[in-house]
This record gives C-alpha cells, sequence and structure tokens, in this order.
C-alpha cells in the first residue's frame, strides 16, 4: 500500500470508532500516532479499526496502544490475526516487568559474603572430614578382607594415572634438574666454588623437586581425571544405581583410584629423581667438564641417600591427599555440566594447593628435625 499512516474519528451510538488507515510503521507513521492521542484523550468506549491498515510494525503498535491507554475507557481492537498477534505481542512487553537497575551495593554486604564464605569454608571442611572417614571405613575393609579389593580396575587405573604420566614426567624433570645445574654453574663460578653446583643439583632434585614436580602433574592430570570420571557417573546416577544394587562406591571407584596413585607416586618419584640428575649432570659436565664418574662419587659422598629418603617419604601422603581430592569432589558433583566443570576445576585447584602446601609442612618439619 505504501500510504502514509492516518486515521478517522467517528461517533457512534456504542462509542467513538477511530479506523486506521496506510501503513503504520517506524518510517511512515509521522506523528499520525500523537495527533491520536490528542484526539483519545478523554474519551469513551474506544473502538479501534486496524483493518483498513495495510503495514504495521512493533512502533505502529506501540503507537496505537500508548493512544488507546489515554481514553477514559478502553473499548477493543478490530484487526486482522495477523495484525492482532503483534497488537499482542507489544501489549505484553508494555506490561512486563521493567529491567531492573543496577544498584550499589551497601557495604555491609562485603561482611556478609566474608561471613557465608567462613561458614561455606566449615562446611566444606566438615564434608571433607566425612568422605576421609568413610575412605579409612573402605580401606579397613580392604585390608580386614584383600579379596575385596578390584584388582582389574586398580591395575587399569595405575596404568592410566601413573605410568602414562612416565613421558610427562622424565621429561618436566630433567629440564628441572638441567636449569639447577645451569644456575648453579653461573652463580658458583664467580666464587670458584663451581664443584658445589653437583651438590646444588643433588639435593635440590633429590629432596625437592622430584616429589613436587610429579605431584603437581599428576595433580593436574589424575585428580581431574578422577573427579570427571566419578562425576560423569554421578550426572547418569550410576553410583545410585550402585548404591541400590548394594555396592559400596568407596569400595568400587575411590579405593582402587586411592592405590593406584599410593603405588604409582613413589615410582613416578624415583623415575623423575633419576630424570632430574641426568639432567643437573648433562649441564654440569657441558658447562663445568665435570665428568659422570666425579659427578656420582660427590653425590654419593656429599649428598648422600638421606634428601632420598627425605624426598620419597612426601609421596604417599601426597598420593593420599590428590586421589582423595579428586574423588571427593567428583562424589560431590551435581545433576547439571556445571557443576562437573566447577567441581573439575576446584579438584585440580585444591590438589595443587594442598601439594604445595604440604610441602611446605615437610620442609618446616625436617627442618626442625635438622633432617
Amino acid at each position: 500500500m505504501n500510504e502514509p499512516a492516518d486515521f478517522d474519528l467517528k461517533s457512534t451510538d456504542s462509542g467513538s470508532v477511530a479506523t486506521l488507515v496506510g501503513d503504520w510503521t517506524a518510517v511512515r507513521m509521522g506523528e499520525a500516532n500523537e495527533r491520536l492521542t490528542e484526539v483519545l484523550r478523554g474519551t469513551r468506549q474506544i473502538t479501534v479499526d486496524l483493518s483498513g491498515v495495510g503495514r504495521l510494525d512493533t512502533s505502529g503498535a506501540y503507537g496505537v496502544l500508548q493512544a488507546m491507554a489515554v481514553a477514559t475507557e478502553q473499548g477493543q481492537v478490530i484487526a486482522r490475526p495477523e495484525v492482532q498477534r503483534l497488537i499482542d505481542l507489544v501489549g505484553a512487553a508494555i506490561k512486563a516487568e521493567p529491567t531492573p537497575t543496577t544498584r550499589r551495593r551497601p557495604f555491609y554486604e562485603l561482611f556478609e559474603r566474608i561471613g557465608k564464605g567462613v561458614v561455606n569454608l566449615g562446611l566444606d571442611v566438615f564434608d571433607l572430614f566425612v568422605f576421609n572417614g568413610h575412605l579409612l571405613v573402605a580401606v579397613g575393609r580392604a585390608i580386614a578382607a584383600p579379596r575385596r579389593i578390584r584388582w582389574a580396575p586398580v591395575f587399569s587405573l595405575a596404568e592410566r594415572a601413573g605410568l602414562d604420566a612416565l613421558p610427562i614426567v622424565a621429561t618436566t624433570t630433567f629440564f628441572i634438574g638441567a636449569v639447577v645445574g645451569l644456575l648453579g654453574a653461573d652463580m658458583l663460578t664467580t666464587f670458584g666454588a663451581q664443584v658445589f653446583a653437583v651438590d646444588l643439583v643433588g639435593i635440590a632434585v633429590l629432596r625437592e623437586f622430584n616429589i613436587l614436580i610429579t605431584a603437581l602433574l599428576l595433580a593436574g592430570r589424575s585428580a581431574s581425571a578422577f573427579a570427571a570420571e566419578i562425576g560423569a557417573m554421578k550426572m547418569k546416577q550410576e553410583i545410585d544405581a550402585m548404591q541400590v544394587l548394594g555396592v559400596d562406591p568407596f569400595d568400587a571407584l575411590v579405593f582402587p583410584r586411592f592405590l593406584a596413585l599410593l603405588v604409582t607416586i613413589p615410582l613416578l618419584t624415583f623415575v623423575a629423581t633419576l630424570a632430574g640428575l641426568v639432567g643437573g649432570l648433562v649441564v654440569v659436565w657441558s658447562q663445568l667438564d665435570i665428568g659422570p664418574t666425579m659427578f656420582l662419587s660427590r653425590l654419593l659422598e656429599h649428598v648422600g641417600a638421606k634428601h632420598f629418603w627425605v624426598g620419597m617419604s612426601k609421596a604417599p601422603v601426597l598420593a593420599v591427599v590428590i586421589a582423595a581430592i579428586g574423588c571427593r569432589q567428583g562424589m560431590e558433583v551435581g545433576g547439571d555440566v556445571e557443576s562437573l566443570g566447577r567441581r573439575v576445576t576446584a579438584s585440580v585447584v585444591h590438589a595443587i594447593f594442598a601439594t604445595i602446601l604440604i610441602d611446605a609442612v615437610f620442609a618446616l618439619i625436617y627442618m626442625k628435625l635438622h633432617i
């Protein structure tokens, strides 16, 4: 039709009738909606006839509804079905609740959030003790009845969580040992004590970096895998099905992962020790011309096996912590994917934090014991 918007107002026995013609669109409407508003102000029993309207968009529908709103008594709308649907849609949008404005939060809400955080931390610690207690019960049952242990998943998990990590653990600790050796060679040469670079590499790798690098890699690799696997089973209600069948999820899921890491982390730590020493040996040999024979002899005489056993003593503790954190986060997964993502992320963060914290505690204890 492509005609400008216009209207005609007539008075009848049943009230006033406004007949709209033309295109009531944002482009063709002009000031027709404003004139219609002035004409209908205070009118009783208004009827708006939209049968003659050619085109109508949301702007035109909004103008018509705003004009009808100023009438003393609301009437009716006569329109084609497609026009009526648009009128109803715009009318519903007008009556919808307005978008809430962003308000400035009062200062006391900061303390409220801190309080909620403390409460949630307390509940989390309580749940951790409950989980650890259940795990200890599962370990006690396995010790009392070794036949209950599911060896097939233990070996499978030991391969996936431990042995498959050998390349990355060996490569990482090799370069860590090389970096320590390079720093030691560079700094100690200034004082004419370059031979002590061997002692530095030995103590750093044997005492700290072997277990720390291994635990951090498994915290990001195995803890997240445990949380994702158990969390996916929780989402699919497979764990609920186990409980219905009388199978304890701790015996079937948690304990095999706990045992797998308890076996593999000491082995990986030993491999990491060898790789780190080899990395330090390569750098010391190339930079300081200290050959393998002198490197190993000084390592045995001045470093000794004490530092090796100090590093290895941390392995079982970190294995238990990493396995427990990964499995616990998996057991806490809800029924949605968002919960799974949060728990997997939390498993990695908590495992890394716990690894560094426990290593620091061990360092303080051995320092006080002069070991």
